[in-house]
């Protein structure tokens, strides 16, 4: 089958994003997604995101890891499709689309694109780790030398043997100055490390403030492909208004034939 896709990134985190609003894509086909997201075979990607139209809301947003399966909430797809949105005329500046984990507000300022990520609830400190839900599962650990730190062994056994099947994503983390850490990312799904990872971010910075690495509540997180930045209030417990902050590109247009 034919149809047009768009390329995206998102401080290198990398996308194929496809207007499903005729719903002609074989959603159900999962050796496709993954077909398309082969970087050898395929266009390459990190993961491939449908548009899609919502009864209430400006669209729907469906996202299938590289692997071809359904997955959880993605930060810098969040990002890019709602840029990808705004080049369809769908929005102007502000949206609001529902993800699989409910609903998001966006706002896209040129390539600049600020996404509101769900309230963090529940933030479990470990003795060498922190473990936290921003959409995704995400353990946040601490190293020394990042730059020279074996990310794919190390989170490929962790996302394996401590969270099983499921698995989680794995973020290794270094301390840069009082609101700036380094973050690289091995990521399920993708089985692999990415240049970026939004939700593992959000979950670094939240970590962060929780076990008083930082004081401050925007934080800014340097990852291999670019810069991000988190906001967000601690509300009790937990954290509300937090916002996911960095640039989206869309790369090429293209058709699969």
């Amino acid at each position: 089958m034919e149809f047009t896709f768009f390329k995206y990134q998102g401080t290198g985190n990398d996308f194929v994003i496809i207007d499903n609003r005729e719903a002609l894509f074989p959603k159900k086909n999962t050796e496709l997604v993954a077909k398309i997201c082969d970087r050898r075979f395929g266009v390459g990607a990190d993961g491939l995101l449908l548009l899609e139209n919502h009864a209430s809301a400006d669209f729907k947003m469906v996202y299938y890891n590289s692997d071809g399966n359904l997955s959880s909430m993605c930060g810098n797809g969040g990002r890019c499709i709602s840029h990808f949105a705004k080049f369809l005329g769908i929005i102007s500046e502000k949206t609001t689309f529902e993800a699989v984990d409910g609903m998001h507000e966006a706002t896209v300022k040129n390539d600049w694109v600020s996404l509101k990520m769900n309230d963090v609830e529940n933030v479990a400190v470990f003795e060498n780790h922190i473990f936290l839900n921003t959409g995704s599962p995400h353990h946040v650990e601490m190293v020394a030398i990042l730059q020279d730190f074996d990310v794919f062994t190390n989170g490929r056994t962790i996302r394996n043997k401590t969270y099983g099947k499921e698995g989680a994503n794995v973020n290794f983390v270094e301390q840069n100055d009082t609101a700036i850490f380094s973050v690289r990312t091995y990521e399920r799904g993708v089985e692999d490390e990415t240049l970026s990872c939004g939700t593992g971010v959000t979950a670094v910075a939240v970590a962060m403030f929780e076990t008083g690495r930082t004081s401050e509540n925007k934080v800014i997180l340097k990852t291999p492909g670019g810069q991000l930045q988190v906001r967000f209030e601690k509300v009790g417990s937990g954290y509300k208004n937090v916002y996911l902050e960095g640039p989206a590109t869309q790369v090429f247009k293209g058709v699969w034939q």
